[in-house]
């Protein structure tokens, strides 16, 4: 390693940038603390994204509660994903005890305990946080395929499905109104319905079906409906402070694919309606996903595509997007290569894909006098290795770095504290009543009916036109003419006894199908 003196000033000249800066902490040199080497990270190149990545128990999640924090103050909003329920103690204030003070004070930070606006939300009211619902159509067809793993010639289809109920003028708003449309379009009255657009198989309608069956088990049925959340709502502020908004995930191992359909749909909403700012002082919002391997798991690849689209995308609207796992590894290469900062804690490396994945997060950062093989499995809790972008988007030097320690409580907030910050929010009466209204499975239903009560009622006067014959008396009969005979024939009379019964049966068979 180079003489102490070149490392501590290659970090001062590394980590001095004229604007405002997350302070990140103090760099290390054989373990002392150096309070005049600060790393930071410009508050201006936060929204070119990053990863904070570690082993279980390493520190991550105060990383993100530490950056979380000095965003809000700085007037940028925060969303994050808050699996384990540890960061929803950033609306608190921190508690001191000496050892943190004199923690912090070896580093050069004036602790001081601080709570930060907090808004809480659960997917589909599902956990004790404002829920959060959106429409099938909000969602289109394409994001859907992407969640469902549909293939070309399945998404295709799913997009001809959409493109009839927007034209039929069928709202879809849950995943009923999904199915109903579906099977609608493949039962005897409504097949013909996309006859010149090519159709919809029977068999492609199956696995779409299917498809939603297996969603709606992971718990989709409760996140789809109304009322649609407001995207805008994660990016208020309160007394010139960036609301942190954290999203309850409540057993998400069982869930993944909720909390993708979730992340994709809240990226391309906001996508669609931020406008393009470019270059900016600082972001707009700031996006934390933690256990983001849990986001890739099992994805397909357009699935993958559509992420790195996004990410790449986005960043021109104001928002930037910092995923937090274990490894580099757990993030796929087209994402990992647009991530400019890196908060990199302990790796192990106990067994031999432990030794794989060090080597491969060694060989992802820029070249420095560290022996990095060695050093990552070194590392303190509260440590870590972190090279960022600087104001001219260069990477800064690689510093080994004591981490600065949060102001809010570093514990989960009490439930009564929880479950009151839920009830005076201003989000909680606008979103938790859920909203049930016509759609595309009512007024289907609605269409069978009428058809079954038309059919009804026709039978019903045929029966009361055939009592209110009367036989002429034998005496008096004459002979008929030509028409009468034909319509008094037995043949005849079988005709339209068989039409009347075709058409009750094909309008009731229907409706059986939809009950």
């Amino acid at each position: 390693m180079a003489e102490k003196a070149d490392v501590v000033e290659t970090v001062k000249q590394g980590y001095a940038f004229e604007g405002a800066a997350l302070e990140l902490g103090a760099l290390l040199v054989d373990g002392e603390p150096k309070p005049d080497a600060a790393v930071r990270i410009p508050l201006g190149m936060m929204n070119r994204h990053g990863l904070v990545a570690g082993a279980t128990g390493t520190g991550k999640t105060k990383t993100l509660q530490l950056m979380a924090e000095q965003l809000s103050a700085a007037g940028v909003a925060v969303f994050a994903a808050d699996i384990k329920g540890d960061l929803s103690g950033v609306s608190q204030p921190g508690e001191g005890n000496d050892k943190l003070l004199a923690r912090t004070k070896s580093i050069g930070q004036d602790w001081v305990g601080t709570g930060f606006p907090t808004e809480f939300y659960a997917l589909g009211g599902q956990g004790s946080g404002v829920p959060i619902r959106a429409t099938i159509t909000s969602f289109g067809p394409v994001l859907l395929s992407k969640v469902l793993g549909l293939n070309d010639v399945q998404e295709s289809s799913l997009g001809l499905i959409f493109h009839y109920a927007d034209k039929a003028g069928l709202t879809l708003l849950d995943l009923k109104d999904l199915r109903a449309v579906i099977t609608h379009l493949t039962s005897d009255e409504g097949k013909g319905d996309l006859k010149e657009l090519g159709g919809l198989s029977a068999a492609t309608a199956g696995v779409i079906l299917r498809s939603l069956i297996g969603f709606a088990d992971q718990g989709a049925e409760a996140f789809f409906g109304e009322p649609e959340f407001d995207t805008a709502d994660l990016l208020q502020q309160r007394d010139g402070k960036g609301v942190i908004s954290l999203l309850e995930l409540p057993n998400l191992q069982d869930r993944p694919a909720l909390f993708s359909t979730f992340l994709m749909w809240l990226l391309a909403d906001l996508f669609h309606d931020l406008p393009e700012v470019g270059d900016v002082d600082k972001p707009k919002l700031v996006f934390f996903f933690d256990e983001a391997h849990l986001l890739f798991n099992d994805a397909s690849k357009a699935f993958l595509d559509s992420i790195a689209q996004t990410v790449r995308l986005i960043r021109s609207k104001g928002v930037g997007v910092f995923f937090v796992t274990q490894t580099p590894k757990d993030v796929p290469d087209d994402v990992l290569a647009q991530l400019g900062s890196r908060v990199q804690h302990q790796l192990r490396a106990h067994t031999p894909n432990d030794a794989k994945a060090l080597k491969a997060t060694v060989s992802t950062f820029p070249s420095s006098s560290y022996d990095l093989g060695e050093v990552l499995t070194q590392l303190g809790i509260g440590e870590a290795i972190v090279t960022v972008m600087n104001e001219k988007g260069a990477p800064t030097p690689v510093a080994w770095t004591r981490l600065r320690a949060p102001q809010s409580l570093m514990a989960p907030a009490s439930a009564e504290q929880l479950t009151a910050t839920v009830q005076a929010s201003a989000n909680n009466a606008k979103y938790s009543q859920t909203l049930d209204r016509e759609s595309a499975y009512e007024v289907l239903a609605a269409k069978v009916q009428a058809g079954a009560a038309q059919a009804e009622a026709e039978k019903q006067q045929q029966e009361q036109a055939k009592q209110q014959e009367e036989p002429r008396p034998r005496a008096q009969k004459q002979e008929k003419s030509m028409v009468e005979q034909v319509v008094g024939s037995s043949a005849f009379k079988q005709f339209a006894r068989s039409a009347g019964r075709e058409i009750v049966r094909g309008l009731f068979g229907a409706a059986r199908r939809r009950r």
